[in-house]
């Protein structure tokens, strides 16, 4: 075989194995994309469940009080006509909240249909502070309400992105977040314009990140967590996503005992790659 032959083959196996690395990354992507919506489905069922249930129970009232009420109105007595006054009220008051808790219902399954959707792979412009509000949504019950979520949001224009896998860098890194306090704690979140990025900051007051392990912290299967917590791949995947989609940066302060704070910074507009890219 010739000199020029051997390295056409090299040429078509160093091709090979790029587009099976490449399938590879995506698999374990949308992988690590399914466990942590797994992970989440038991919390997100118990912030269904609550509402759900507090509506069935008004049901079975409103159900009693309108038989109280077809019989009040049936007698001429004014002491009656007064008990049918205090039953729509009462009515009333439970319809209330069963408009809140409906309104609950729709704010989870809303988050997690914009975290979860795959209906395209194109670039589009987004409200970043509408996409990391949704987001929050699914870790309500993940948190159980001993962590204080606030987000301080900056008048931002919309950011051309890949929103469905940007919720994934968001979820996953204030779910880390929220892992790292123990007992009760806060996260904060805040968005700002910065020239031609947006910068996001997610501040957690966890127990930080030690020294020795902030050069480690992006390699794919390094994690800090206990065993059977995390597969070290969350962060890995996101500095993917960040640099390599969306050539942006994400880095990260942090003090051992007061807290860690992972900076992300997307352009606003997305250049357009060459084929040579």
């Amino acid at each position: 075989m010739s000199q020029d032959a051997e390295l056409q083959e090299a040429r078509e196996q160093i091709e090979e194995l790029r587009k099976q690395l490449e399938t590879a990354a995506a698999k374990i992507t949308d992988e690590h994309k399914l466990a942590q919506i797994g992970r989440l489905l038991a919390s997100i069922v118990h912030e269904i469940n609550t509402p759900i249930g507090s509506i069935l129970s008004n049901n079975q009232v409103v159900a009693r009080s309108l038989e109280l009420l077809q019989k009040a109105l049936a007698s001429p007595q004014p002491a009656a006509l007064e008990k049918a006054k205090e039953i729509v009220e009462t009515c009333l008051s439970l319809t209330a909240i069963d408009k809140i808790a409906c309104e609950r219902i729709s704010e989870v399954i809303r988050g997690l249909k914009t975290f979860s959707r795959v209906d395209s792979t194109e670039l589009r412009k987004v409200d970043l502070n509408e996409q990391i509000q949704n987001t929050l949504k699914l870790t309500h019950g993940e948190f159980r309400r001993r962590i204080v979520v606030e987000t301080d949001f900056g008048d931002i224009p919309p950011v051309e992105c890949h929103p469905h896998i940007l919720n994934q860098v968001f979820l996953n890194i204030v779910v880390n977040a929220g892992q790292a306090i123990e007992g009760e704690g806060k996260i904060v979140i805040r968005t700002r314009r910065e020239g031609d990025c947006v910068h996001i900051s997610i501040s957690d007051t966890g127990r930080g990140i030690r020294p020795e392990d902030g050069p480690k912290i992006f390699a794919g299967g390094f994690t800090t967590k206990a065993v059977g917590v995390g597969t070290g791949l969350g962060l890995s995947i996101s500095r993917k996503i960040i640099e390599e989609t969306h050539r942006g940066t994400i880095d990260f302060e942090s003090q051992v005992g007061v807290g860690t704070t992972f900076h992300i910074r997307i352009p606003i507009e997305q250049e357009r790659r060459t084929g040579a890219d």
